[in-house]
């Protein structure tokens, strides 16, 4: 597994998280039960704050406002490529930000757009960001694979690449 750090490490997740897009929000219910829904990433800032647009009075908010610890999973099998956020969640209300982030595809959720009543922003704050993708092509991952079988040898390092960042 090739290990990514520092600076490339960061561009690379900023990459993905923007890439991939939908994630999945979890909180803690009231009940101490993990729960997950769908979320459209707007943006990964430079600070590695994750942003997305939601309506202020929700389950997902009152959530994340009784408890701030949230996880978001990002998922692109397709592309073999996966993002695990663990950080905190905080309601923002910037008009300034959110005119910037705003775009007409979240009319089917915010039917008047900006003007819909409730219409917030909500901030993700990374404690650790961890990700995996693939380090090669199609062919040569799958050529690697195919020797590691047939020789019984663990697949070459540079199979995957990894990188667990702390924020």
């Amino acid at each position: 597994m090739t290990e990514l750090t520092g600076t490339e490490a960061r561009t690379r997740a900023k990459e993905l998280v923007e890439d991939i897009d939908i994630t999945m929000l979890t909180t803690r219910d009231d009940g101490g039960n993990l729960v997950s829904r769908p979320m459209s990433t707007r943006r990964m800032d430079e600070n590695g704050d994750i942003w997305f647009f939601t309506a202020e009075h929700t389950k997902k908010v009152d959530e994340a406002e009784a408890d701030d610890e949230v996880g978001l999973s990002y998922c692109d099998p397709k592309g073999m490529r996966y993002v695990s956020v663990a950080g905190h969640a905080r309601v923002v209300h910037d008009d300034a930000l959110m005119q910037e982030l705003y775009s007409p595809s979240l009319e089917v959720w915010f039917e008047d757009g900006l003007d819909t009543p409730g219409i917030t922003l909500l901030r993700v704050s990374p404690v650790e960001v961890e990700f995996w993708e693939p380090g090669q092509n199609r062919l040569a991952q799958a050529a690697g694979m195919l020797k590691a079988l047939v020789t019984r040898d663990a697949p070459d390092d540079d199979i995957v690449r990894h990188a667990k960042i702390a924020y």
